[in-house]
């Protein structure tokens, strides 16, 4: 039996066709993964079947019923659940207090939070959820955050999930733990949609595939019963091999260009989120940062590029920058790619050449001397858009228009093309496809070469193994570990980074 079929599916935007007469058939009761590159419209796929978005053409049907969604309340109605790439909890709320919240259930017009508790408990102990009620979602780490997720959406009596993304942010031992528990919902009849670059993990999870590319159905496979390889699933998204993040020969100098001593940063409760931090970067090297989410790395990057006020001392260059702001940062050279893309990099409604300004204001071609120059700035745009491959029809097109990944390679080519000496780099590759993460790959390796020093912060253990010259562990906002990326492996980096034991070094 099928619990989705969407057939003939069309959308269109201003020059660009999202969705070319797609079709998709979803057995109950089995992981159906969907993979396809930045931009080949698999998140409007996606946004369609949950409401947010209308078709221009095409039927939907669920347990075999024509539904037709003018918002995500009509999805959740019939039983669908998203849960999306960045987690939409409030960290000061419970548990129980994140999942109720817009369903809260209600006895003689008050809360009735026993009967909450009761279900939450009931559906976390049947599908192995392994969740705490009354914990503060401040207090959890980015696997427990997941299934808290994931719960929402089951509290609400969804029995087919969307997750987009789901293992971007978790480190191995927690992906097992994701992939026990959405057998455990598979075993229940629960049908999961599962959305991913990381296509190992793709073919170890899901019952069957769909592979998307550029807005059309371009293969349906059964991973259990055909020979199915990475590679294989690759060149079907992208036309080619699956690229590895593997840094040839060393290319580090004695050149100091980032020098940090006694970091200590204090957050409003008066407890330090980063304590007593030492580490040295030197022109044309990489030092990758490994850890949980939440263990300091946020921390780290704002002390450095001024954001955020720490104590202990910072140099760049020679320069000791500690009392310097952001932007006299940025003019000794230091280049930005933030975590999140969509609140710290980009103005979403601004057009493409607007956001190739941000952060270089001060700098040509953006500037002359106090005044910006917008023409010069709109050509050094066309020039990042062929250089780095953003896929648009144009710089004037808003940044909310491209795809995550095209989002993504503008950002880099912004930072990349300001030739800096400094890069700080937060998951510069986080949600993007394996061509995108390639090219992303290349030049991050090509600038390596030619000098840049850069701190590479990544979830993706391969990549920050792959790219680094060395990497740092770090646990509570502290460095508890260093290891060798010539000799350790994703599994020794996971347990040192909770903890468990210390990584190879």
């Amino acid at each position: 039996m099928l619990a989705v079929e969407l057939s003939g599916i069309w959308k269109r935007f201003p020059g660009v066709i999202a969705n070319k007469d797609i079709n998709l058939r979803v057995d109950v009761g089995t992981v159906h993964a969907i993979v396809g590159e930045n931009g080949s419209g698999k998140s409007t796929l996606m946004k369609i079947l949950y409401g947010m978005q209308k078709a221009d053409e095409g039927t939907i049907t669920v347990n075999g019923k024509p539904i037709v969604f003018s918002s995500p309340s009509d999805a959740i109605e019939v039983g669908i659940g998203m849960v999306h790439q960045h987690f939409m909890l409030a960290d000061n709320l419970t548990v129980l207090e994140n999942v109720v919240l817009g369903s809260e259930p209600s006895k003689a017009g008050r809360l009735d939070f026993g009967a909450a508790r009761k279900r939450i408990l009931e559906i976390s102990n049947s599908y192995g959820l392994d969740i705490t009620p009354d914990v503060l979602v401040s207090e959890l780490g980015v696997g427990d955050r997941q299934r808290v997720e994931i719960l929402k959406v089951l509290y609400r009596g969804a029995r087919i999930l969307i997750l987009d993304e789901p293992t971007a942010v978790l480190v191995p031992h927690e992906v097992e733990e994701l992939f026990q528990a959405l057998n455990g919902l598979k075993a229940e009849g629960i049908t999961i949609i599962f959305i991913s670059h990381k296509l190992d993990e793709v073919l170890e999870i899901a019952d069957a595939i769909t592979v998307i590319r550029r807005g059309e159905t371009v293969a349906s496979l059964n991973p259990k019963q055909q020979q199915v390889t990475a590679e294989q699933l690759a060149e079907l998204m992208v036309g080619s091999e699956l690229p590895t993040p593997e840094t040839q020969g060393s290319t580090v100098t004695d050149k100091v260009v980032l020098s940090v001593a006694r970091l200590t940063s204090v957050n409003k409760d008066g407890k330090e989120d980063i304590s007593n931090l030492d580490f040295k970067i030197h022109a044309g090297e990489i030092l990758g940062i490994a850890g949980v989410e939440g263990n300091g790395q946020s921390e780290l990057v704002e002390a450095i590029m001024g954001t955020r006020a720490a104590t202990g001392e910072i140099t760049i260059s020679g320069v000791n920058v500690s009392n310097l702001g952001t932007r006299k940062r940025r003019e000794l050279g230091v280049a930005y790619i933030p975590e999140d893309r969509s609140r710290l990099a980009l103005l979403l409604d601004a057009p493409l050449w607007e956001n190739r300004i941000l952060g270089h204001q001060t700098k040509a071609p953006n500037a002359k001397g106090f005044r910006l120059t917008p023409k010069l700035a709109k050509e050094d745009t066309k020039t990042i858009v062929k250089e780095f491959d953003v896929r648009t029809p144009g710089i004037d097109v808003l940044a909310s228009a491209l795809s995550g990944g095209n989002q993504q390679k503008l950002i880099v080519g912004r930072e990349m093309s300001s030739n800096p000496i400094l890069l700080i780099a937060s998951h510069p590759t986080r949600g993007v496809d394996v061509g995108a993460q390639a090219a992303i790959w290349d030049h991050l390796r090509a600038a390596r070469e030619n000098g840049l020093a850069v701190l590479l912060i990544s979830a993706d253990l391969d990549e920050l193994i792959g790219l680094s010259d060395s990497i740092k562990v770090i646990l509570r906002g502290k460095f508890v570990a260093d290891a060798d990326p010539t000799n350790v492996t994703p599994q020794e980096l996971g347990n040192a980074m909770t903890g468990a034991v210390k990584a190879a070094s």
